[in-house]
């Protein structure tokens, strides 16, 4: 298949390109141009600007895509500007499990409507990232119905290519003796490792289904578990006060899950998320 991929050169979208290669797709990435990528020649490379409809008319004029998956629209002008001038048979947004505003135990695809809520035309500033988030999906449900789409939704994604630094961010204050604050030790949280994040893209590429899919690696995890980990592979306690550092997982609820059926009936198989914390912890450590 003939695959345009909007982003791509890092984080989870190095293994979902990696795979989609191995498969043998014709695929294209559509990028900034700012960050360098390892593919070589197993792939064809467009340098466009996505917030200036001009530079994505001059890129992509009469050109057509079997799939497009867009891993950087953050906002309903975002697929606006892009799907008024790209043709394409089927369109994959990677949407977020923020869209969900009461996420609970076992939270399904359809606990978030995008087909009834409230639509805007936004750009990413306008909001704060879970709004414009459910804005991207109301414009593919709402303005664009009879585009054949998938709006990927994930939790946050973990691994040892995380930029964001959250999960090393515990390692580092138990290892230094920083003072933290956790609101929840004990809330149960889904998390999707890098691999399973990129490899489930390059899955549903190929798969018959449509509308909103929940991704998420097998089981959850507290961050008492995770804590522990990490102070028996440091051997150090966490000094965990009212006054620390606020941590980068808090303001989740008692119980923040996924219910994944959907994804798991189209044959894909997710890795054990407890077994992918401790590895990227141990990634983490060994790196110190």
């Amino acid at each position: 298949m003939k695959i345009l991929v909007i982003g791509g050169t890092r984080y989870f979208g190095i293994p979902m390109t990696n795979a989609l290669i191995e498969k043998g797709h014709n695929i294209t990435i559509a990028t900034r141009g700012k960050t360098a990528d390892s593919f070589g020649a197993s792939i064809s490379r467009i340098i466009f600007d996505r917030a200036d409809e001009s530079s994505i008319i001059t890129s992509f004029r009469e050109k057509y895509y079997d799939v497009i998956i867009d891993k950087i629209a953050y906002s309903s002008n975002d697929v606006k500007r892009l799907l008024d001038h790209v043709q394409c048979g089927k369109y994959i947004l990677m949407s977020s499990s923020a869209v969900y505003n009461d996420i609970h135990a076992g939270t399904a695809e359809s606990d978030f409507s995008a087909e009834s809520y409230s639509f805007k035309w936004c750009e990413r500033s306008d909001d704060d990232y879970a709004e414009v988030k459910r804005q991207a999906e109301c414009a593919l449900a709402q303005h664009y119905p009879e585009q054949q789409y998938i709006a990927v939704r994930y939790p946050v994604v973990i691994g040892n290519n995380d930029y964001t630094n959250r999960l090393y961010f515990y390692i580092e204050c138990i290892k230094n003796g920083t003072p933290m604050f956790i609101d929840d030790i004990d809330s149960r949280i889904s998390f999707i490792h890098e691999r399973d994040a990129g490899l489930f893209l390059s899955h549903i590429v190929e798969q018959e289904i449509s509308g909103a899919v929940n991704g998420c690696s097998e089981d959850d995890i507290s961050m008492r578990e995770i804590i522990t980990y990490i102070e028996e592979r440091l051997d150090k306690n966490a000094i965990l006060v009212p006054n620390g550092i606020s941590a980068p997982y808090n303001g989740y609820p008692e119980f923040a899950t996924l219910n994944t059926n959907k994804a798991k009936q189209t044959g894909f198989s997710f890795s054990n998320i407890k077994e992918m914390v401790c590895e990227t912890i141990d990634y983490y450590i060994q790196s110190l």
